[in-house]
C-alpha cells in the first residue's frame, strides 16, 4: 500500500463484463487518479487481446468496468476500443 502522510490512494477494481456475465476483481489496485486506473485498464486490455489473437480466439465483447471502493462504475473500457485498425 502506498502511503503519503498517512493517506491511502484510492482503490479501483477492474471487473470484466462479457456476454452479460460479470467477473469481479476481488483485490483491486491503488491509483492516484481515475486517469491512471484507466490507462492501466487499457494496457491490460491490450495484453488480454494479444493473447486471444495469438490463440485464434474471438476478441469481441469484453469490457472493463472500473469501479471505486463503493462499487460505483467510474469508467467502462471496451476491449476492442484499444485496438488500432486502419
Amino acid at each position: 500500500m502506498t502511503q503519503e502522510k498517512g493517506l491511502r490512494m484510492p482503490l479501483y477494481y477492474f471487473h470484466i463484463r462479457e456476454n452479460g456475465l460479470l467477473r469481479e476483481d476481488p483485490e483491486g489496485a491503488e491509483f492516484a487518479t481515475l486517469d491512471q486506473a484507466t490507462e492501466e485498464a487499457m494496457r491490460s486490455a491490450r495484453e488480454i487481446l494479444a493473447e486471444k489473437v495469438s490463440q485464434g480466439r474471438v476478441v469481441d465483447g469484453q469490457v472493463f468496468e472500473i469501479t471505486d471502493e463503493e462499487g460505483t462504475v467510474r469508467a467502462t473500457i471496451p476491449f476492442k476500443s484499444v485496438l488500432r485498425l486502419e
